[in-house]
């Protein structure tokens, strides 16, 4: 693919990693039903056989949170680096890699010059690690997104939820070569077992601010119109797998340009 080079897209975010966390009352998140196609759906087992590096041995272990991230504001807060601009909103997109719907909205983001989150489900990456490292050739950040999208992670038992972690990340990484620093649980579910888990592998969950509710396919409007509701300061989210994305695409094809005419700058987390 013809992808916007790293650097540039990079360069329209801002770039922080750090590891000191916040604590703080619970936010209920948004739950939806686990629908995205498994490229895979054997249980969860053993690890990939190209595993990531272990962190340093003098690298601080993260403490388990007790609220995710939902808007640009609070990952600052945990994540030392220069302010966000003050119009500044990220984009992130869950449930691929989709081999149709992720190269289409990699063209749209390319377009326009906006560099955004790609949230991997570790058995979509499985067959589609070519569309993978699309993602990241074109400069994009990647999150840990679990295995295989477990609808009741935060029911789980933290080994459970450990395996769900540790498989996607090993697969992302395989793939990619990149690490994520960053994990967005299904629906955005969280319990005490979901952030020891994501403290465990050393990321930072994050949910979100703006959600079109794109996945249950609404119609192009409707997520059109909630996704120009955002503001700045938001982290806005989409999909590109679980299902027909046609919705999602033609959306951003008039929400991204709009949002800039606004002067919104986009930016990735880390």
């Amino acid at each position: 693919m013809n992808g916007l080079s790293r650097r540039r897209l990079i360069g329209a975010g801002l770039a922080a990693t750090g590891t000191a966390l916040v604590t703080g009352g619970s936010a209920g998140p948004h739950r939806r039903p686990a629908t995205v196609p498994a490229a895979s759906t054997d249980p969860v087992a053993a690890p990939a056989t190209s595993p990531p590096p272990a962190p340093s041995p003098t690298a601080t272990a993260l403490p388990a949170q007790e609220r995710p991230v939902f808007t640009l504001s609070e990952y600052r807060r945990l994540v030392p680096g220069p302010a966000f601009p003050g119009n500044a909103v990220a984009l992130t997109i869950d449930d691929g890699p989709h081999p149709t719907w992720t190269p289409k909205v990699l063209r749209l983001l390319e377009r326009y010059h906006v560099p955004a989150l790609f949230c991997l489900i570790g058995n979509q990456v499985l067959g589609h690690e070519t569309v993978a490292r699309d993602i990241v050739a074109a400069g994009h950040q990647v999150a840990n997104h679990t295995w295989s999208h477990p609808g009741k992670i935060a029911h789980l038992a933290q080994d459970r939820v450990q395996q769900e972690i540790d498989r996607a990340q090993n697969k992302i990484y395989d793939a990619t070569g990149k690490l994520p620093a960053i994990f967005r649980s299904p629906g955005g579910a969280v319990s005490p077992a979901v952030f020891a888990a994501a403290a465990q592998a050393r990321m930072l969950p994050i949910n979100w601010t703006n959600d079109p509710r794109d996945w249950t396919r609404p119609g192009t409007r409707s997520i059109t119109d909630r996704l120009l509701a955002a503001r700045p300061g938001q982290i806005l989210l989409c999909h590109d797998g679980g299902g027909d994305r046609a919705q999602t695409c033609a959306a951003l094809e008039t929400v991204i340009p709009a949002l800039q005419s606004r002067g919104y700058q986009f930016v990735v987390l880390s």
